[in-house]
């Protein structure tokens, strides 16, 4: 059965109680601590900058996944580094440079890469992956919450996969939206190495189960 590391999306985490919960992550089993961060402009909604990211470095066990929904993020790459992003993911059709952007952040030495949404071309953007550590495959579209899963992204994957696979990569395929227990298989099963989940976890009666879930470890 295939495997993936699983990153818990703290948006849906109850803020009041945000150090608990970073923590419970660590119990649970999560590999990751997932951080979304938009702008109101790249995307309609407005969550957390910087200083959040600081915050929850100060006291997370595990290392923080920050996906940066925001427009020009080349602007604002180095100050999530030295908050404590250890890997830092944006969209390449918001960046005026993603090559640059990419390379920045490989001489910071932080895990970098892209994220497609599913109105984005993968082929516009797949020359980038050889500079990539992770491609982050939207399975709904950004921004947006209580959307449901896209089937069809999975074809996005899938090419991804390939493209990894052809060039002797270890980039990883990463899938954020809409993704539980119910259809997690699929996803590894497309090429998926990395799930994000938000309210499947931390609205679970038993997260650690849903966590092993998703990994693939019922």
């Amino acid at each position: 059965m295939n495997k993936a590391l699983v990153s818990p999306s703290i948006l849906s985490a109850d803020f009041v109680n945000l150090e608990r919960d970073v923590r419970r992550l660590f119990d649970w089993g999560a590999d990751y601590v997932h951080c979304d961060v938009m702008d109101g402009v790249y995307v309609k909604n407005l969550t957390f900058g910087m200083p959040m990211i600081k915050a929850i470095k100060r006291i997370s066990p595990l290392p923080l996944d920050v996906h940066l929904m925001i427009t020009e993020p080349e602007r604002y790459l180095d100050e999530f580094v030295k908050a404590g992003a250890d890997i830092v993911t944006f969209h390449p059709d918001a960046s005026r440079d993603p090559e640059a952007a990419l390379k920045l952040l490989g001489d910071r030495g932080v895990k970098r890469g892209i994220v497609i949404n599913p109105d984005v071309k993968l082929s516009d953007y797949i020359s980038l992956l050889p500079e990539c550590d992770v491609l982050l495959v939207m399975s709904v579209y950004a921004g947006l919450g209580g959307q449901k899963f896209i089937p069809e992204t999975l074809e996005t994957v899938r090419a991804g996969r390939q493209f990894i696979s052809e060039h002797g990569l270890n980039t990883i395929i990463e899938i954020d939206g809409g993704v539980g227990a119910s259809n997690a298989g699929i996803c590894r099963d497309a090429g998926v190495g990395m799930i994000v989940a938000g309210s499947a976890v931390f609205n679970a009666e038993d997260p650690k189960a849903v966590v092993d879930a998703l990994r693939g470890q019922e």
